[in-house]
């Protein structure tokens, strides 16, 4: 939906891109000098002067002057490390001001035009006058609701540079946090190994101290291919990230690196560059072979199984009954590279194991144990990252002075390849979904806030040792969180120590197991930012806690899913995780570099796309008919009213497929009835239209003008906003409401996109849905109504063609929004499903038939006129 904040521009500097104050004085030093600090680490000269004077060194034979820096310089360092690390960017208020003044002349033509319409119903046309104002006092509702947040657009900018200075100084031990990245997999024959083997590799490559980074790969179909595929990308990532590191090419996905059409040779000026990104390239090749390979012996499951290597059945040969599995496949070593982790919870049959959510949670408690990292990443195992300084994007706002101990994640907006130039059916989302909602990929996550711990209240400093209480709550059964999180190494330790009774039976630790489980490594965990409490524990000891946290019944009886980690309960538990945190106070940022941080495949053809949306409406109205609904959840609570209107938004829009789907089908009732919405003999009434009609296209205009959005892009979504409204979020009120009220849960399938075949053509495909039948039902139904009024006015009376073009207007509108099926019904090449033809066809059938016997919207029978005959009639 909307955002409430809009799409913000982060400018990324180069080398040739310093602060204002930094080029000023580098330009005031002598020319030999200057040229000598752009090839000389210029941050670590600035702070060994710095540590010099702190420690009260003097120089007793000062050098020559000739030698020294310019007193200017030495202040660069500090002025820099008290510039913030990001900052708002105020908009422009020529370009924002005449949008909302253009939204409130809007909303006052709009109450002027309702009020009319309310009060001048139309004659012998009750019905159609009826429906017709019932669907524009909804949509005028919807507008408002979706307006308001838009009132208030936020860009921000980012200084990374300022944040390695800070927190990555040259020849200390890097103090930048610790992060875990989650990728999560579950089939490999929908989720093509070599797709997930590239966002690996991504990650892998990262412009972030290799010691501070940690992948985590959740496999939840225990699929031993992943595995072998996992293992092959650790032996070439050992060649790749030196190679992406030295020349810092982007993107750091060999895949979309190596398919790009662009002449690198003239953006690196390396002598070396064109032989090793040959020989890299043939390498790459090499294990896109044996990738495929991998894939091609595995198809056909041998009767017994799988095996490994040293000949002993694969644990995981049923995805469905299965150990939990964990292996860790590269280290923090001599390599240089991310720590990787292979993770497989246990599954068994008869228990309820939350799809990607449970999954989620459980590498959450396996990253705890492991490396424990302040802040997570969530990708998909097609999301790669586009922007390898995406991570030093996302800590300019997790580690800013101000915002730091509030802020829950970052979200970065969802970008994909693959998508034709026309971008036919929006999947771009540049309109729809950029907004500091945690749309479930690109988003960096506090492990505090994921905890469902309340935001601090009171600066850090104030903030005592002590252990945060919380309360286990018998009503709901789950646990209600009321205090901040506190950091307390000393406890950890005692913890940690299984001698130490009496920590064990402290009432505080049984109220925290009541939440985390029964894990004392993972409890003494909660209480630390990093891995110091595993300083007393043996790596087998750790990695058998990590496999007993996976077991299918580690969270019975716990807060896990309920106001722990992922939420479940929803197909998208990712906007109920995001919605609950900003119920306790976090706030989230959106965060959108010039160089889109992550790039992922999005669904091809327009049936997938339905499809996909399908699954996030469902999730909408879950959300509404639950406990959690925005509505009324969490009144009294720390959620801004801005917010609560977005998460509205979210989650009320497939409600709107009802009215659109009946004001679609009204140009063809007037077309064929002869009636029309408004009072046909009214001039008042085409004024009041006319001008509502300007209103909206202005607010069009200026909405693209200050959001940076296209015309094409604008219209594109408005388009496929019309066709999922008739088919998707319709299908999806029917599917959330038979999941709520009879429990029954609707089957899901996964979409994903294969980088291995050529889809060129499938853009203007169409693979058999249940939801294309009524979108082509509107297309054929309005044609015959077209047909049915131009043929009535031609052989009728000429004042039939009055109100005859406005008639059409509103026809074609409705057509032209459903173009892409239009298309696949014309032209050969699209090849509209036989079967959603012959169902579309049927319908229309049998609408025109119950119309022509029934005729709800008009009277019948027409009696005399009083005023005419008088009251002798």
């Amino acid at each position: 939906m909307f955002p409430f904040f809009s799409p913000s521009r982060v400018k990324l500097q180069t080398s040739d891109d310093r602060p204002p104050s930094l080029a000023r004085s580098l330009a005031s030093l002598p020319e030999t000098m200057s040229s000598s600090l752009h090839h000389t680490d210029i941050t670590h000269i600035f702070l060994s002067s710095i540590s010099s004077r702190k420690s009260g060194l003097q120089w007793k034979n000062p050098p020559p002057r000739k030698h020294l820096f310019p007193f200017s310089v030495f202040m660069i360092q500090d002025s820099e490390l008290r510039q913030p690390l990001s900052r708002k960017i105020p908009m422009s208020a020529s370009m924002i001001n005449p949008y909302r003044v253009i939204i409130l002349f809007r909303l006052v033509i709009l109450a002027f035009f309702l009020r009319y319409r309310l009060t001048h119903p139309v004659k012998n046309a009750h019905g159609l006058w009826l429906a017709s104002v019932l669907c524009e006092v909804w949509f005028a509702l919807f507008w408002i609701i979706d307006q308001l947040p838009k009132l208030l657009p936020v860009n921000r900018r980012t200084y990374p540079e300022r944040l390695c200075l800070r927190y990555n100084k040259p020849g200390k031990p890097s103090e930048l946090p610790c992060i875990d990245i989650f990728v999560g997999t579950a089939d490999p024959l929908k989720e093509p190994p070599l797709v997930t083997a590239n966002t690996i590799l991504s990650i892998l490559s990262v412009d972030y101290p290799a010691e501070k980074v940690s992948c985590y790969v959740s496999d939840d179909g225990a699929a031993l291919v992943t595995l072998e595929t996992l293992l092959e990308t650790c032996e070439f990532a050992k060649k790749w990230v030196p190679f992406s590191k030295k020349f810092s090419i982007e993107p750091r996905s060999p895949e979309c690196y190596f398919s790009q059409k662009v002449d690198r040779l003239k953006f690196n000026t390396f002598p070396t560059f064109f032989k090793e990104r040959r020989l890299m390239k043939r390498q790459y090749e090499e294990f896109k072979l044996r990738i495929n390979g991998l894939v091609a012996r595995f198809q056909t499951v041998p009767p017994g199984g799988w095996s490994m290597k040293d000949g002993t059945p694969w644990p995981g040969n049923n995805a469905g009954d299965h150990p939990g599995l964990i292996q860790i496949l590269l280290g923090h070593g001599s390599e240089a590279l991310p720590q990787l982790v292979y993770v497989s919870r246990e599954r068994r049959p008869g228990f309820q194991h939350h799809k990607k959510a449970g999954a989620m949670n459980a590498l959450v408690r396996v990253s705890a144990l492991l490396t424990n990292g302040a802040y997570i990443l969530n990708l998909d195992c097609n999301h790669y990252i586009n922007n390898s300084q995406a991570l030093l994007e996302a800590m300019c706002f997790m580690m800013g002075r101000r915002n730091r101990k509030k802020v829950s994640y970052v979200q970065f907006p969802l970008r994909f390849d693959g998508i034709n130039a026309n971008n036919r059916y929006a999947d771009h989302n540049t309109v729809f979904y950029d907004g500091p909602l945690y749309v479930g990929s690109g988003c960096f996550l506090s492990r505090k806030a994921l905890y469902g711990y309340d935001a601090p209240l009171e600066p850090l400093a104030c903030q005592e040792n002590q252990l945060a209480p919380m309360k286990f709550s018998s009503v709901d059964n789950h646990v209600s969180f009321n205090s901040t999180p506190v950091v307390d190494e000393s406890r950890s330790r005692l913890l940690v120590d299984s001698s130490n009774l009496e920590m064990e039976s402290h009432p505080e630790f049984l109220s925290m197991e009541k939440c985390f489980g029964q894990s004392q490594l993972l409890l003494a965990s909660n209480l630390v930012n990093d891995d110091s409490f595993t300083e007393s524990v043996s790596p087998n000891e750790i990695l058998r806690e990590a496999v007993h946290v996976i077991s299918y019944d580690y969270e019975d009886n716990t807060a896990w899913g309920i106001e722990i980690g992922w939420i479940y309960g929803c197909q998208t538990g990712d906007i109920l995780t995001g919605f609950k945190m900003h119920t306790r106070g976090w706030r989230s940022i959106y965060c959108m570099p010039q160089r889109a941080a992550f790039r992922g495949s999005a669904p091809i053809s327009l049936s997938d796309r339905l499809s996909q949306v399908l699954l996030w409406a469902v999730g909408s109205i879950e959300i509404l008919f639950s406990r959690h609904c925005p509505i009324w959840y969490g009144y009294g609570g720390r959620l801004k009213w801005l917010e609560r209107i977005a998460y509205i938004n979210n989650t009320i829009y497939p409600l709107a497929s009802f009215p659109l789907l009946i004001y679609c089908t009204l140009p063809a009732i007037c077309l064929v009835t002869g009636k029309f919405i408004i009072p046909m003999d009214s001039i008042q009434a085409s004024v009041w239209l006319g001008i509502l009609i300007i209103s909206i296209w202005a607010n069009g205009v200026l909405e693209i003008r200050w959001s940076g959005v296209n015309i094409q892009e604008w219209w594109r979504n408005q388009q496929f906003w019309l066709i999922a409204g008739v088919s998707s979020h319709l299908f999806a009120v029917f599917q959330g409401l038979t999941k709520v009220v009879l429990g029954f849960k609707p089957s899901s399938r996964l979409i994903t996109k294969t980088s291995t075949v050529d889809n060129s053509m499938e853009f203007y495909s169409f693979k058999w849905t249940s939801l294309l039948i009524l979108p082509t039902t509107l297309i054929f139904i309005n044609l015959w109504a077209v047909f049915i009024g131009i043929s009535s006015a031609v052989g009728g009376d000429p004042g039939s063609w009055r109100f005859l073009f406005a008639k059409l207007f509103f026809a074609f509108l409705v057509i032209i929004h459903l173009h892409p099926l239009l298309k696949g019904l014309l032209v050969r090449k699209c090849q509209m499903p036989t079967v959603v033809i012959v169902w579309s066809v049927l319908l229309t059938a049998l609408f025109s038939v119950l119309w022509l016997r029934l005729d709800p919207f008009t009277i019948r029978f027409r009696g005399p006129d009083v005023k005419d005959c008088g009251i002798e009639c």
